[in-house]
């Protein structure tokens, strides 16, 4: 079984190694994917400049390396924390930057370019908010046609003290004496 994890860095690694470990089995392995995109308006605002003390005007390709570096460095630094989850616990990966402006699209695509077998993402909003059918995960559900497994957000403990969800203990009236 081929396995598509696709985040934007806010996936909790935990869950990702367990999901992963019971559906590849012993036999199948894991994609780690994130969609970045590219400032190519900023690239192209420092190259309208007549003259720029960075630019190294022997490089033809200095735009496109600049681009490579960008990619990389920011899809290792939203990839790793899965990445090196799953090398801990033995199971194989491989990771792949996507570039693009629309997340959805771009894991929808890659879903099928790779011919995964289930994708696995992280939930953003409320899955069971109306707003939850705008979200990335939503739309890989329906555009990928895969199976989709959404990971909700860690859920953060809260201190007997703390407020949860608005809600303030009733302050208790002292006994009469």
């Amino acid at each position: 079984m081929h396995v598509l994890v696709a985040t934007a860095g806010a996936l909790s690694p935990e869950p990702v190694v367990e999901f992963a470990r019971h559906l590849i089995g012993g036999t199948g392995h894991v994609t780690v994917a994130t969609v970045v995109e590219v400032p190519r308006e900023f690239l192209d605002d420092l190259d309208s400049d007549d003259w720029h003390p960075l630019r190294d005007e022997s490089d033809p390709d200095r735009k496109e390396n600049v681009v490579t570096a960008y990619l990389s460095e920011r899809g290792n630094r939203l990839t790793d924390p899965i990445r090196q989850a799953l090398a801990a616990a033995r199971i194989p990966c491989e990771a792949h930057v996507l570039e693009g402006a629309d997340a959805a699209a771009a894991i929808s695509a890659a879903a099928n370019d790779m011919n995964v077998d289930v994708v696995i993402l992280g939930a953003t909003k409320q899955i069971f908010d109306f707003d939850a059918w705008e979200s990335v995960s939503a739309r890989v559900m329906l555009e990928s046609g895969r199976p989709v497994l959404v990971v909700p957000q860690a859920r953060k403990d809260v201190d007997d003290d703390e407020q949860v969800n608005g809600y303030q203990p009733a302050v208790e009236a002292p006994e009469p004496t």
